[in-house]
């Protein structure tokens, strides 16, 4: 009787080894699925960053071109009106 009553007990246990073994596949295929949606939308952080980044360095860029720009003519417009200064006390001192 004995042998009768061991082939059951190990179709079950082999059974419920099976059952096992499919829920640990499972599990690994939602570990797997969520490590990748965690690794793409790691990358999208890092790349929206990095284009961020290279958006600011640009227009750091062009507002110095700006004041630069600003200071040259500022100083022209400056340097030109002391010419004009000038000349005109030069004329009020010889014309006088």
């Amino acid at each position: 009787m004995s042998e009768t009553s061991s082939g059951p007990e190990a179709d079950l246990i082999a059974e419920q080894l099976r059952h096992t073994i499919d829920l640990l596949h499972a599990e690994l295929s939602a570990v797997k699925a969520r490590a990748q949606h965690d690794r793409e939308l790691l990358i999208h952080r890092i790349a929206e960053l990095e284009k961020a980044r290279e958006d600011h360095e640009s227009r750091i860029r062009s507002m110095q071109d700006g004041v630069t720009s600003f200071k040259v003519w500022s100083g022209l417009a400056s340097g030109g009106s002391s010419v004009v200064a000038i000349a005109a006390l030069v004329r009020a001192v010889l014309g006088g």
